[in-house]
């Protein structure tokens, strides 16, 4: 009989899931004490198979039902747990998906339940940011896990380090073609940057291996502080020829909400959600400001910087080769 301990990991066929799967079906020190029990909704789809092959126990569940979620639960010691707002854009939503996650949690008797989560931006700002749902929505939920008194961890994920190349880290025509990194606040606002399919799993790693130090706190998932004018400075740094010419340049927010909503096509909330998203990088700081000593003193694991990122990311595509 195997003794073994179940770590949960819902999303486990995302980014953040992905990664707490993957490191615990491989690193050294936890695939010999630990079983991974994949949470999907689609077990047929190859990510899922992929996730079998490599040894994990694939698992459907609903986050819309609780009694799928109370089953994918039940005798697991750990539970990784994340929502993705971004699929309905639905603040009310996914706060209860994360309630149905809780009360699973509790129904099931999990010691150790990790949550994903995020600082509440409208109390933060004194509502003068009011509108970042996807930042609200998850802090909702974590006050209800801390209500309902469920042993829990929160892990505040940073600014992707993947969101950067693309749309807002781009040639501009309007620039001479020149590599541009737009945004529509100061080179001098600041994002916490973080590879989350690399690195979120050695933060989850950590909150595991230190349960009783890490219960009812934050762990701060970024690798570093930069300023937009850094992370143009590391681009340069990485890409030499091409980064020659690279600028930062901030964009007016007429300008930034019509990118939104008529390139993206998404609703006019989620444009103004965004553009505050921005604001709360220079206004605020993501995490109001906090150090992220405490948290990295937890890591056993390197993280990935920016610079580490970027020379491997083929977002840019052949353009830089």
């Amino acid at each position: 009989m195997s003794t073994k301990s179940i770590i949960t990991v819902f999303g486990a066929t995302g980014i953040q899931g992905g990664s707490v799967a993957a490191i615990f079906l491989h690193d050294p020190k936890l695939k010999s004490g630990w079983t991974v029990r994949a949470i999907t909704r689609d077990t047929t789809k190859e990510s899922a198979k992929k996730l079998q092959q490599q040894g994990a126990e694939v698992v459907a569940a609903d986050l819309n039902d609780k009694s799928t979620l109370i089953k994918a639960m039940e005798g697991a010691s750990a539970v990784f747990a994340v929502t993705n707002y971004w699929e309905k854009c639905d603040m009310n939503l996914e706060i209860q998906q994360g309630k149905n996650l809780v009360d699973a949690a509790k129904e099931a008797g999990v010691q150790h339940f990790i949550w994903s989560s995020l600082l509440n931006i409208t109390k933060l700002s004194k509502g003068k940011l009011p509108n970042v749902y996807h930042f609200d929505s998850k802090a909702l939920v974590e006050e209800y896990a801390r209500e309902v008194g469920l042993p829990a961890t929160f892990f505040l994920a940073g600014a992707y380090m993947s969101n950067l190349p693309g749309a807002a880290f781009r040639r501009d025509a309007q620039a001479d073609n020149a590599w541009t990194f737009s945004l529509p606040v100061s080179d001098q606002a600041v994002q916490p940057v973080f590879d989350a399919a690399a690195d979120t799993g050695k933060f989850i790693k950590a909150a595991v291996l230190n349960r009783d130090k890490v219960l009812g706190k934050r762990l701060l998932g970024a690798t570093d502080y930069l300023t937009h004018a850094q992370i143009v400075e590391g681009f340069k740094r990485v890409f030499p020829e091409a980064g020659k010419t690279a600028i930062y340049k901030q964009l007016p927010d007429k300008t930034f909400l019509e990118f939104w909503t008529k390139d993206q096509g998404v609703p006019d909330y989620v444009a103004q959600e965004v553009l505050e998203n921005m604001y709360l990088f220079e206004q605020l700081g993501y995490y109001g400001g906090e150090s992220l000593d405490e948290t990295h003193a937890l890591l056993e694991d390197k993280l990935t910087t920016w610079e580490e990122h970027a020379a491997k990311t083929s977002k840019w595509g052949e353009e830089l080769n």
